[in-house]
Protein backbone atom coordinates (compact mmCIF):
# COMPACT_ATOMS: atom_id res chain seq x y z
CA UNK A 1 0.00 0.00 0.00
CA UNK A 2 1.71 3.35 -1.05
CA UNK A 3 1.99 6.24 1.07
CA UNK A 4 0.81 9.39 0.19
CA UNK A 5 3.85 12.12 0.39
CA UNK A 6 3.57 15.31 2.31
CA UNK A 7 2.94 18.60 0.23
CA UNK A 8 6.18 20.18 -1.17
CA UNK A 9 5.82 23.32 0.48
CA UNK A 10 5.15 22.11 3.99
CA UNK A 11 8.84 21.95 4.54
CA UNK A 12 9.94 25.08 3.10
CA UNK A 13 7.21 27.10 4.81
CA UNK A 14 8.67 25.70 8.42
CA UNK A 15 12.28 26.05 7.51
CA UNK A 16 11.32 29.92 6.46
CA UNK A 17 9.62 30.29 9.65
CA UNK A 18 12.37 28.60 11.39
CA UNK A 19 15.17 30.62 9.76
CA UNK A 20 13.37 34.17 9.70
CA UNK A 21 12.92 34.09 13.56
CA UNK A 22 15.39 32.01 14.78
CA UNK A 23 18.19 34.64 13.22
CA UNK A 24 16.08 37.41 14.49
CA UNK A 25 16.21 36.61 18.17
CA UNK A 26 20.13 35.51 17.60
CA UNK A 27 21.22 39.32 16.15
CA UNK A 28 19.00 40.83 19.04
CA UNK A 29 20.90 38.66 21.88
CA UNK A 30 24.23 39.82 19.67
CA UNK A 31 22.73 43.33 19.25
CA UNK A 32 22.97 43.05 15.59
CA UNK A 33 20.85 44.52 13.55
CA UNK A 34 19.62 42.50 10.57
CA UNK A 35 20.20 44.63 6.99
CA UNK A 36 17.09 44.74 4.78
CA UNK A 37 18.77 42.27 2.64
CA UNK A 38 19.01 39.76 4.78
CA UNK A 39 14.92 38.85 4.35
CA UNK A 40 15.47 37.66 0.81
CA UNK A 41 18.32 35.80 1.64
CA UNK A 42 16.85 33.97 4.77
CA UNK A 43 13.50 33.09 2.49
CA UNK A 44 15.70 32.27 -0.78
CA UNK A 45 17.22 28.91 1.01
CA UNK A 46 13.84 27.53 1.70
CA UNK A 47 12.53 28.56 -1.15
CA UNK A 48 14.89 26.38 -3.10
CA UNK A 49 13.51 23.30 -1.77
CA UNK A 50 10.73 23.31 -3.52
CA UNK A 51 13.06 22.38 -6.25
CA UNK A 52 13.76 18.90 -4.65
CA UNK A 53 12.09 16.58 -6.48
CA UNK A 54 13.05 18.10 -9.74
CA UNK A 55 16.46 19.59 -10.04
CA UNK A 56 17.68 18.28 -6.40
CA UNK A 57 21.12 19.36 -7.56
CA UNK A 58 21.04 22.66 -8.49
CA UNK A 59 18.72 23.39 -5.00
CA UNK A 60 21.97 22.51 -3.19
CA UNK A 61 23.70 25.07 -5.45
CA UNK A 62 21.22 27.70 -5.06
CA UNK A 63 21.34 27.30 -1.21
CA UNK A 64 24.96 27.39 -0.79
CA UNK A 65 25.01 30.40 -2.97
CA UNK A 66 22.12 31.81 -0.06
CA UNK A 67 24.28 30.31 2.66
CA UNK A 68 27.13 32.59 0.95
CA UNK A 69 25.10 35.67 0.90
CA UNK A 70 24.08 35.43 4.29
CA UNK A 71 27.72 34.83 5.67
CA UNK A 72 28.33 37.99 3.56
CA UNK A 73 25.73 40.40 5.24
CA UNK A 74 27.02 39.00 8.75
CA UNK A 75 24.25 37.34 9.88
CA UNK A 76 24.80 35.24 13.27
CA UNK A 77 26.01 31.61 12.75
CA UNK A 78 23.34 29.10 13.34
CA UNK A 79 19.79 29.34 11.89
CA UNK A 80 20.31 30.77 8.14
CA UNK A 81 22.72 27.60 7.54
CA UNK A 82 19.90 25.27 8.38
CA UNK A 83 17.95 25.24 5.00
CA UNK A 84 21.63 24.66 3.30
CA UNK A 85 22.30 21.63 5.43
CA UNK A 86 18.48 20.03 4.34
CA UNK A 87 19.67 20.93 0.58
CA UNK A 88 22.68 18.88 0.91
CA UNK A 89 21.22 16.14 2.36
CA UNK A 90 18.36 15.53 -0.15
CA UNK A 91 21.02 16.18 -2.94
CA UNK A 92 22.74 13.19 -1.77
CA UNK A 93 19.89 11.19 -1.04
CA UNK A 94 18.38 11.87 -4.73
CA UNK A 95 21.53 10.71 -6.05
CA UNK A 96 23.43 14.29 -7.11
CA UNK A 97 26.09 13.67 -5.04
CA UNK A 98 28.53 15.74 -7.36
CA UNK A 99 26.23 18.36 -7.13
CA UNK A 100 25.73 18.27 -3.59
CA UNK A 101 29.51 17.72 -3.05
CA UNK A 102 30.33 20.51 -5.31
CA UNK A 103 27.96 23.46 -3.75
CA UNK A 104 29.74 22.06 -0.17
CA UNK A 105 33.11 22.78 -1.69
CA UNK A 106 32.29 26.04 -3.18
CA UNK A 107 30.63 27.39 0.30
CA UNK A 108 33.75 26.07 1.89
CA UNK A 109 36.12 28.39 -0.68
CA UNK A 110 33.52 31.19 -0.71
CA UNK A 111 33.76 30.97 3.08
CA UNK A 112 37.46 31.18 3.32
CA UNK A 113 37.64 34.51 0.54
CA UNK A 114 34.96 36.03 3.12
CA UNK A 115 36.51 35.37 6.30
CA UNK A 116 38.27 39.22 6.07
CA UNK A 117 34.85 40.80 6.25
CA UNK A 118 33.27 38.58 8.97
CA UNK A 119 34.74 40.30 11.71
CA UNK A 120 36.01 37.32 13.60
CA UNK A 121 33.26 34.92 13.42
CA UNK A 122 35.25 32.75 10.63
CA UNK A 123 38.32 32.21 12.25
CA UNK A 124 36.18 31.09 15.48
CA UNK A 125 34.24 28.92 14.07
CA UNK A 126 35.27 28.48 10.67
CA UNK A 127 36.85 24.88 10.72
CA UNK A 128 33.45 24.13 12.98
CA UNK A 129 31.66 25.44 10.04
CA UNK A 130 33.49 23.22 8.00
CA UNK A 131 33.49 19.98 9.90
CA UNK A 132 29.71 20.47 10.14
CA UNK A 133 29.05 21.06 6.46
CA UNK A 134 31.17 17.28 5.89
CA UNK A 135 28.77 15.58 8.72
CA UNK A 136 25.69 16.86 7.13
CA UNK A 137 27.47 15.33 3.56
CA UNK A 138 27.56 12.21 5.00
CA UNK A 139 24.48 12.26 6.97
CA UNK A 140 23.42 12.61 3.35
CA UNK A 141 25.13 9.73 2.12
CA UNK A 142 24.12 7.41 4.51
CA UNK A 143 19.94 8.76 3.91
CA UNK A 144 21.12 7.80 0.15
CA UNK A 145 22.29 4.11 0.66
CA UNK A 146 19.34 3.70 3.08
CA UNK A 147 17.12 4.80 0.57
CA UNK A 148 19.10 3.00 -2.50
CA UNK A 149 18.71 -0.81 -0.35
CA UNK A 150 14.98 0.17 0.78
CA UNK A 151 14.65 0.28 -2.96
CA UNK A 152 16.27 -3.05 -3.45
CA UNK A 153 14.47 -4.21 -0.90
CA UNK A 154 11.41 -3.20 -2.24
CA UNK A 155 12.23 -4.69 -6.24
CA UNK A 156 12.97 -7.94 -4.22
CA UNK A 157 9.93 -8.23 -2.72
CA UNK A 158 8.07 -7.25 -5.42
CA UNK A 159 10.46 -10.20 -7.71
CA UNK A 160 9.20 -12.23 -5.06
CA UNK A 161 5.75 -11.66 -5.05
CA UNK A 162 5.53 -12.00 -9.11
CA UNK A 163 7.47 -15.19 -8.66
CA UNK A 164 5.23 -16.30 -5.96
CA UNK A 165 2.11 -15.63 -8.44
CA UNK A 166 4.14 -17.56 -11.53
CA UNK A 167 4.41 -20.50 -9.39
CA UNK A 168 0.78 -20.55 -8.47
CA UNK A 169 -0.35 -20.17 -11.87
CA UNK A 170 2.21 -23.16 -12.82
CA UNK A 171 0.82 -25.09 -10.13
CA UNK A 172 -3.05 -24.60 -11.03
CA UNK A 173 -2.38 -25.28 -14.71
CA UNK A 174 -0.45 -28.44 -13.95
CA UNK A 175 -3.89 -29.90 -11.91
CA UNK A 176 -6.64 -28.44 -14.30
CA UNK A 177 -4.47 -30.20 -16.89
CA UNK A 178 -4.15 -33.40 -14.41
CA UNK A 179 -7.93 -32.99 -13.36
CA UNK A 180 -9.42 -32.28 -17.23
CA UNK A 181 -7.45 -34.91 -19.25
CA UNK A 182 -8.18 -37.52 -16.55
CA UNK A 183 -11.53 -37.20 -16.29
CA UNK A 184 -12.50 -36.65 -20.14
CA UNK A 185 -10.33 -39.17 -20.86
CA UNK A 186 -12.65 -41.77 -18.75
CA UNK A 187 -15.72 -39.94 -19.85
CA UNK A 188 -14.73 -40.99 -23.79
CA UNK A 189 -13.92 -44.28 -23.01
CA UNK A 190 -17.05 -44.89 -21.08
CA UNK A 191 -19.16 -43.11 -23.89
CA UNK A 192 -17.54 -45.41 -25.92
CA UNK A 193 -18.92 -48.52 -24.38
CA UNK A 194 -22.46 -46.83 -24.17
CA UNK A 195 -22.16 -46.37 -28.10
CA UNK A 196 -20.73 -49.73 -28.85
CA UNK A 197 -23.85 -51.24 -26.31
CA UNK A 198 -26.44 -49.40 -28.35
CA UNK A 199 -25.09 -50.57 -31.64
CA UNK A 200 -24.43 -53.95 -30.85
CA UNK A 201 -26.20 -55.06 -27.90
CA UNK A 202 -29.69 -54.13 -26.93
CA UNK A 203 -29.44 -55.12 -23.20
CA UNK A 204 -30.90 -52.22 -21.83
CA UNK A 205 -29.29 -53.15 -18.47
CA UNK A 206 -25.82 -52.73 -20.08
CA UNK A 207 -26.68 -49.63 -21.66
CA UNK A 208 -27.96 -48.14 -18.57
CA UNK A 209 -25.12 -49.37 -16.44
CA UNK A 210 -22.54 -47.51 -18.77
CA UNK A 211 -24.72 -44.42 -18.99
CA UNK A 212 -24.62 -44.82 -14.97
CA UNK A 213 -20.64 -44.50 -15.19
CA UNK A 214 -20.33 -41.68 -17.51
CA UNK A 215 -22.96 -39.50 -14.74
CA UNK A 216 -20.89 -39.91 -11.97
CA UNK A 217 -17.20 -39.63 -13.71
CA UNK A 218 -18.74 -36.40 -14.66
CA UNK A 219 -19.93 -35.47 -11.38
CA UNK A 220 -16.47 -36.73 -9.60
CA UNK A 221 -14.83 -34.74 -12.53
CA UNK A 222 -16.97 -31.83 -11.97
CA UNK A 223 -16.33 -31.90 -7.77
CA UNK A 224 -12.10 -31.90 -8.87
CA UNK A 225 -12.52 -28.80 -10.90
CA UNK A 226 -14.35 -26.83 -8.63
CA UNK A 227 -12.11 -27.69 -6.05
CA UNK A 228 -8.67 -26.68 -8.32
CA UNK A 229 -10.18 -23.72 -9.62
CA UNK A 230 -11.26 -22.32 -5.55
CA UNK A 231 -7.69 -21.47 -5.32
CA UNK A 232 -8.81 -18.43 -7.20
CA UNK A 233 -10.82 -17.31 -4.37
CA UNK A 234 -9.13 -15.39 -2.09
CA UNK A 235 -12.07 -15.99 0.78
CA UNK A 236 -12.19 -19.62 -0.13
CA UNK A 237 -11.10 -22.10 2.45
CA UNK A 238 -8.15 -24.64 2.14
CA UNK A 239 -8.96 -27.52 0.97
CA UNK A 240 -7.25 -30.67 1.35
CA UNK A 241 -4.77 -32.39 -1.28
CA UNK A 242 -5.76 -36.08 -2.73
CA UNK A 243 -4.33 -38.68 -0.24
CA UNK A 244 -3.48 -42.53 -1.23
CA UNK A 245 -6.55 -43.71 0.42
CA UNK A 246 -7.94 -42.31 -2.94
CA UNK A 247 -5.43 -44.27 -5.22
CA UNK A 248 -8.00 -47.80 -5.44
CA UNK A 249 -10.89 -45.67 -6.22
CA UNK A 250 -8.62 -43.62 -9.18
CA UNK A 251 -8.02 -47.30 -9.93
CA UNK A 252 -11.45 -48.43 -10.00
CA UNK A 253 -12.33 -45.47 -12.28
CA UNK A 254 -9.93 -46.64 -14.79
CA UNK A 255 -10.26 -50.16 -14.87
CA UNK A 256 -12.71 -52.13 -18.02
CA UNK A 257 -13.32 -54.72 -19.26
CA UNK A 258 -10.40 -53.77 -22.20
CA UNK A 259 -7.48 -52.63 -19.15
CA UNK A 260 -6.98 -54.13 -16.24
CA UNK A 261 -5.15 -52.57 -13.63
CA UNK A 262 -3.20 -54.37 -10.64
CA UNK A 263 -2.66 -51.90 -7.77
CA UNK A 264 -1.97 -52.99 -3.78
CA UNK A 265 -2.43 -50.12 -1.59
CA UNK A 266 0.92 -49.36 0.71
CA UNK A 267 1.96 -48.90 4.45
CA UNK A 268 1.87 -44.86 4.67
CA UNK A 269 4.78 -43.97 6.91
CA UNK A 270 4.03 -40.81 9.30
CA UNK A 271 6.66 -39.08 7.06
CA UNK A 272 4.81 -38.69 3.90
CA UNK A 273 2.58 -35.65 3.99
CA UNK A 274 -0.06 -34.22 2.37
CA UNK A 275 2.94 -33.00 -0.32
CA UNK A 276 3.61 -36.40 -0.83
CA UNK A 277 0.62 -38.10 -1.03
CA UNK A 278 -1.00 -35.53 -3.83
CA UNK A 279 1.92 -35.81 -5.90
CA UNK A 280 1.63 -39.36 -5.66
CA UNK A 281 -1.58 -39.19 -6.74
CA UNK A 282 -1.33 -36.43 -9.64
CA UNK A 283 1.44 -38.87 -10.96
CA UNK A 284 -0.51 -42.18 -11.05
CA UNK A 285 -3.03 -40.23 -12.09
CA UNK A 286 -1.66 -38.67 -15.13
CA UNK A 287 0.35 -41.84 -15.63
CA UNK A 288 -3.05 -43.83 -16.02
CA UNK A 289 -4.71 -41.13 -17.98
CA UNK A 290 -1.94 -41.82 -20.41
CA UNK A 291 -2.47 -44.93 -20.92
CA UNK A 292 -6.17 -44.82 -21.59
CA UNK A 293 -5.81 -41.89 -24.35
CA UNK A 294 -2.25 -43.04 -25.87
CA UNK A 295 -0.86 -46.74 -24.86
CA UNK A 296 -3.52 -49.13 -26.12
CA UNK A 297 -2.55 -51.33 -23.61
CA UNK A 298 -5.09 -54.38 -22.19
CA UNK A 299 -2.67 -54.58 -18.83
CA UNK A 300 -1.13 -52.05 -16.19
CA UNK A 301 0.24 -52.14 -12.39
CA UNK A 302 0.84 -49.44 -10.17
CA UNK A 303 3.41 -50.31 -7.69
CA UNK A 304 3.55 -47.67 -4.27
CA UNK A 305 6.92 -48.83 -2.41
CA UNK A 306 7.37 -46.25 0.35
CA UNK A 307 10.10 -46.84 3.35
CA UNK A 308 11.90 -44.41 5.89
CA UNK A 309 14.05 -43.13 2.69
CA UNK A 310 11.97 -42.57 0.26
CA UNK A 311 8.83 -43.44 -1.60
CA UNK A 312 9.24 -44.92 -5.14
CA UNK A 313 5.79 -45.13 -7.50
CA UNK A 314 5.77 -47.10 -10.51
CA UNK A 315 3.19 -47.06 -13.09
CA UNK A 316 3.48 -49.80 -16.16
CA UNK A 317 1.75 -50.73 -19.17
CA UNK A 318 1.78 -53.79 -22.30
CA UNK A 319 1.10 -50.68 -24.48
CA UNK A 320 2.64 -49.51 -27.78
CA UNK A 321 5.31 -47.93 -25.93
CA UNK A 322 6.43 -43.64 -25.91
CA UNK A 323 8.54 -44.48 -29.52
CA UNK A 324 9.58 -41.20 -30.39
CA UNK A 325 6.69 -38.90 -29.18
CA UNK A 326 8.03 -35.88 -27.88
CA UNK A 327 6.84 -35.45 -24.07
CA UNK A 328 4.11 -33.48 -23.61
CA UNK A 329 2.50 -31.94 -20.80
CA UNK A 330 1.11 -34.60 -19.01
CA UNK A 331 5.03 -36.09 -18.52
CA UNK A 332 6.36 -32.30 -17.94
CA UNK A 333 4.01 -31.89 -14.86
CA UNK A 334 4.58 -35.10 -13.76
CA UNK A 335 8.38 -34.48 -13.28
CA UNK A 336 7.67 -31.01 -12.20
CA UNK A 337 6.41 -32.07 -9.52
CA UNK A 338 8.73 -34.50 -8.61
CA UNK A 339 11.34 -32.13 -9.00
CA UNK A 340 9.64 -29.97 -6.65
CA UNK A 341 9.91 -32.26 -3.63
CA UNK A 342 13.82 -32.91 -4.74
CA UNK A 343 13.26 -36.50 -6.39
CA UNK A 344 13.37 -38.08 -9.91
CA UNK A 345 11.49 -38.93 -12.61
CA UNK A 346 12.65 -41.76 -15.04
CA UNK A 347 10.95 -43.38 -18.22
CA UNK A 348 11.80 -47.00 -19.26
CA UNK A 349 10.54 -50.05 -20.85
CA UNK A 350 7.05 -51.93 -19.28
CA UNK A 351 8.60 -54.93 -18.89
CA UNK A 352 5.08 -56.42 -17.26
CA UNK A 353 6.46 -59.72 -18.32
CA UNK A 354 4.36 -62.73 -19.83
CA UNK A 355 1.86 -63.44 -17.54
CA UNK A 356 -1.59 -62.87 -19.19
CA UNK A 357 0.10 -60.57 -21.49
CA UNK A 358 -1.98 -60.34 -25.03
CA UNK A 359 -0.30 -61.48 -28.42
CA UNK A 360 1.04 -59.09 -30.11
CA UNK A 361 1.30 -56.53 -27.39
CA UNK A 362 3.79 -53.56 -27.53
CA UNK A 363 6.82 -53.01 -25.37
CA UNK A 364 4.78 -50.59 -22.64
CA UNK A 365 6.24 -47.70 -21.05
CA UNK A 366 6.81 -47.98 -17.09
CA UNK A 367 6.97 -44.60 -15.53
CA UNK A 368 8.90 -44.29 -12.17
CA UNK A 369 9.21 -41.76 -9.61
CA UNK A 370 11.64 -41.20 -6.95
CA UNK A 371 10.54 -39.00 -3.80
CA UNK A 372 13.35 -38.77 -0.92
CA UNK A 373 12.04 -38.14 2.65
CA UNK A 374 12.13 -34.53 3.52
CA UNK A 375 14.04 -34.09 6.99
CA UNK A 376 12.52 -30.85 8.11
CA UNK A 377 9.35 -30.61 5.87
CA UNK A 378 8.27 -27.04 5.75
CA UNK A 379 4.76 -25.48 6.54
CA UNK A 380 2.21 -26.62 3.59
CA UNK A 381 1.49 -23.38 1.70
CA UNK A 382 -2.07 -24.28 -0.55
CA UNK A 383 -0.27 -21.41 -3.34
CA UNK A 384 2.26 -24.15 -3.98
CA UNK A 385 0.95 -27.21 -4.01
CA UNK A 386 -2.61 -26.86 -5.26
CA UNK A 387 -4.91 -29.03 -4.96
Amino acid sequence: MSTRRAPLAVLPAVLAVIQLVGTHFAAARMGLHLPPASVPLLLAGPALLLLRRRAAGPMAAGSAAAALGCLALGLPFGPFLLSFAVALVLAVAAGDRWWAWGAAAGFGAGSWLLAGQLHGQFHERGPVLLAWVVIVLLAGELARVGRERAAERRRASEEHRRHQADEQRLVLARDIHDVVAHSLSMINVQASVALHLAAKDPDVDKLTSALGAIKSSSAQSLAEVREVLSVLRQDAPRLPGQRLEQLPELVGRVASEQLSVQYTPPVIPQWVGEREQTAIYRIVQEALTNIVRHAAATRAEVIVQIDERRALVQVADDGVGLGAVDEGNGLRGMRERVQQLGGSLLLGPGNLGPGNQRAGAGPGIRITASIPRREHPEREHPEQEGQ
